[in-house]
């Protein structure tokens, strides 16, 4: 699951950026309006995590543009328990509020409540999928392999998680470093082999069919080619 966080405040952005990942979701962060706005319109994102106030745009106009085009679920941040803002947020399609200082427990139990519920009138996004005897739950961020229960971690769920999502395509190591860890690929770090080692012996190694391939050269896919 990506989620876009919208949040002017630098401290608090990497606080709810560090604190998603680490639950497992793939966070991309925009610190102005004009820049969540083109963001958010053109990404692939599930959830939208936005701040009212934002220097260039506010959040209502981020959440005018982006109603034009997507309805992706959106949780609203603001400093200010106002019932007009509150009022004018949900009016304009705003799914969520929350309130300035939050506990980030509540943050995450927002956010997976939203991402159960999906967005509104659609069925494009599929939350179980499977492939073959592989099973995920992407909002319980839980695996199965032939009826086991896979014990992985965060990062792993989220590396299957994308190439599930992406079956069947052939994912680079800069593609999965930018997605799952969110960093820029460095050819010095073996970040990802490690985690993709982790990963198929814990869903593939003691299972058939072999689903989690290398590509030489060019990446790995998750398929299968039975």
């Amino acid at each position: 699951m990506r989620i876009l966080v919208i949040e002017d405040e630098i401290k608090l952005a990497d606080y709810v950026q560090r604190g998603l990942s680490e639950a497992g979701y793939s966070v991309d962060v925009a610190h102005n309006g004009i820049e969540g706005r083109d963001r958010a319109v053109r990404g692939d994102h599930q959830l939208i995590v936005l701040d009212i106030m934002l220097p260039g745009l506010d959040g209502f106009g981020v959440l005018a543009a982006l109603r034009e085009r997507r309805n992706t679920p959106v949780l609203m941040l603001t400093a200010r328990d106002l019932l007009e803002d509150r009022v004018r947020g949900l009016q304009a399609g705003a799914d969520d509020y929350l309130v300035k200082p939050f506990a980030f427990t509540e943050l995450l139990a927002r956010v997976a409540a939203l991402l159960r519920r999906g967005p509104a009138h659609s069925d494009s996004t599929n939350t179980r999928l499977t492939i073959s005897n592989l099973e995920l739950d992407l909002i319980a961020r839980q695996a199965w392999r032939d009826g086991q229960r896979l014990a992985l971690t965060a990062k792993e769920f989220a590396l299957l998680g994308l190439l599930a999502r992406r079956r069947g395509q052939i994912l680079s190591r800069s593609r999965l470093a930018e997605q799952v860890w969110n960093m820029n690929f460095d050819s010095e770090t073996n970040v990802v082999e490690v985690a993709i080692r982790r990963l198929r012996a814990k869903m593939d190694d003691h299972f058939q069919p072999k689903l989690l391939h290398n590509v030489r050269g060019m990446g790995y896919v998750l398929e299968d080619r039975t």
